[in-house]
């Protein structure tokens, strides 16, 4: 088969599904006759995604990809909320239902969220009332017994391997007749049984047998999907009950760093499956739910000297992985899990290993990829969502649950689209997540109170020494040298002024998540202030102590410089003025 015969794929990763109208064993809320399971806004605004909005989203995504005439759809994992019975049952029947109509065929793989080491956990999550009051709604006994007003719900379970599965199982997950190849890593038997592996405790007293499900499928003449589960469930040392969800570290952060230590026979595979493809003259196209090279372009350094050992941080894959999957063959991987847009690369004895990370449908930016196989880097367009609508019906419960709770109602609740709503999601997410979980809080004071010109001030105050000539003459002539600057870049002191610290902060995340795709929603103004600070503004500021306010300030502008040119709106270059000289 030539190239260009092969079909499109579409690449849906994080969908994060949540059943808006399923039943997840309590009352719900009722709208017009109809009950709705809403999760709470609090919950929402301290999560990197939205739990609700998945509702409208997969489906939006999945007509999309039925009215380009596309049929076949990876699912990168995270298909659903947090695995609950409830939810991945209800994505089993909106698949078969897409399916029937559109004739769509799916490959899912399994994500962090999706399915529970052997026997799955609880889950307790928040959902609403009626008087906009939180509910909480577990599966587990004793989370009940403690709060006589939660309920409890067995359909809140997350269930483990294989059961977690079952659901999806016509998805790619086991043979399927319309299929012209299937195997797994173990052959080409999809029977439970034949599909284990051994997985031990590091300190080797406890060992478990789990079901992998990895596989490859060939869904059309010449073109195979090689659909790996880097899920991870490695025993702590000291446990030996499976049933105990404490046996197990969760995968979340391992990844595929445990993938070369805990399941060795992947690797092994993938270069079998790459070195059949060549003699066969297939085109191979990996997925996986965890990137296999840092999607944030190896800048995951810089922001762990700022906020330390963070979940970006624990969940970066090291060069190890990029280097060893070189080693099998592997040249194009798809991944998800960081709800990151990007592509980033790695080279190693004259080969190239590329990573495409692909967005989340319910977090900044909104998006699912379109991929054209057959060359050896494939086109990929990045197809968004943010013009989809909101559903009036939340918006409305979130106002109630904000009036109930006497906060002032969020700016998200009156944003015009759901790109817009998720681009406020971000700077709620900012202060409910991130400043309290990561942030330094001498940092987080400061940068509530400052705004842009204060902050060009601070950058060019450095660290004032003994001798120095007086403040009020270092700070005349810093304000002159900063006004020199905006009227270069054609804006004015006041715009500096009018622009918070807090919108710099949202731009950065929001800029680190989605490289151009934010552009639109940054104004060209705030672009031309961020160009100005991170400019030769930056290079030529004296250094500051690191752990001052003014030396945190310089690695965070430095972090935004590379998210600038990541996005294509670096820093001007232009050299100093004699005046401006620093």
């Amino acid at each position: 088969m030539r190239h260009r015969d092969l079909p499109a794929v579409a690449v849906i990763a994080d969908a994060h599904y949540h059943d808006l109208e399923g039943d997840y064993g309590f009352d719900g809320v009722e709208v017009n006759g109809q009950r709705l399971a809403v999760r709470s806004w609090a919950e929402t605004r301290a999560s990197t995604r939205v739990f609700n909005e998945s509702f409208q989203a997969l489906p939006a995504a999945l007509d999309e990809i039925a009215g380009r005439g596309i049929r076949h759809v990876v699912l990168l994992g995270d298909y659903t909320d947090d695995g609950q019975r409830q939810t991945t049952d209800a994505v089993g029947r909106l698949l078969q239902e897409y399916r029937g109509k559109h004739r769509l065929s799916f490959y899912a793989i399994p994500g962090n969220h999706d399915v529970f080491a052997a026997n799955g956990r609880h889950h307790s999550k928040g959902f609403l009332s009626g008087s906009g009051s939180s509910v909480t709604v577990t599966s587990d006994a004793q989370v009940a017994g403690a709060n006589p007003q939660a309920c409890l719900s067995a359909r809140m379970y997350c269930e483990g391997y294989p059961l977690g599965l079952l659901p999806m199982a016509a998805f790619g997950l086991f043979a399927q007749a319309e299929y012209l190849h299937w195997e797994s890593p173990f052959g080409r038997s999809d029977s439970i049984e034949d599909r284990q592996y051994l997985v031990s405790s590091a300190d080797g007293r406890s060992t478990f047998s789990l079901m992998d499900a990895s596989y490859l499928v060939e869904p059309a003449e010449g073109l195979w999907l090689l659909m790996i589960d880097a899920n991870v469930f490695e025993p702590r040392d000291g446990y030996h009950d499976p049933c105990d969800d404490e046996t197990f570290i969760d995968s979340t952060a391992a990844g595929w760093n445990a993938v070369l230590r805990l399941k060795p026979f992947l690797i092994d595979w993938i270069r079998d499956v790459h070195e059949r493809a060549r003699a066969l003259g297939k085109t191979v196209l990996s997925f996986s739910h965890y990137p296999v090279i840092d999607p944030f372009d190896d800048t995951t350094g810089s922001e762990a000297a700022l906020f330390g050992n963070t979940n970006v941080v624990r969940r970066t894959p090291v060069g190890a992985v990029a280097d060893t999957l070189l080693g099998t063959g592997m040249r194009v991987h798809f991944s998800g899990h960081l709800h990151v847009e990007g592509t980033t690369r790695r080279h190693l004895d004259g080969c190239e290993l590329v990573n495409i990370a692909v967005p989340s449908l319910v977090a900044f930016p909104p998006a699912f990829e379109v991929v054209q196989p057959g060359k050896s880097l494939p086109d990929v367009e990045t197809v968004g969502l943010s013009h989809l609508p909101l559903d009036p019906r939340l918006m409305a419960f979130y106002r109630l649950e904000s009036a109930f709770k006497g906060e002032v109602p969020d700016p998200a609740f009156d944003t015009p689209s759901y790109g817009d709503f998720l681009f406020a999601h971000t700077r709620a997410l900012v202060t409910h997540r991130y400043f309290r979980r990561e942030w330094p809080p001498e940092i987080v004071e400061y940068v509530a109170m400052s705004n842009l010109a204060e902050i060009g001030l601070l950058m060019l105050a450095g660290e004032r020494r003994e001798g120095e000539e007086p403040l009020s003459a270092i700070s005349c002539r810093n304000m002159g040298l900063l006004e020199d600057e905006c009227a270069r870049f054609g804006l004015t002191m006041e715009a500096l002024r009018a622009t918070s610290m807090m919108d710099l902060v949202t731009d950065w995340y929001c800029l680190r998540q989605a490289g151009p795709l934010a552009l639109p929603f940054i104004s060209a103004e705030r672009l031309t202030i961020y160009r100005m600070l991170t400019g030769r503004l930056l290079d030529h500021s004296p250094p500051a102590p690191p752990q001052s306010p003014g030396g945190f300030l310089h690695a965070f502008l430095h972090c935004l410089r590379r998210w600038l040119e990541r996005a294509g709106a670096g820093p001007d270059d232009t050299p100093l003025s004699p005046r401006a000289s620093l």
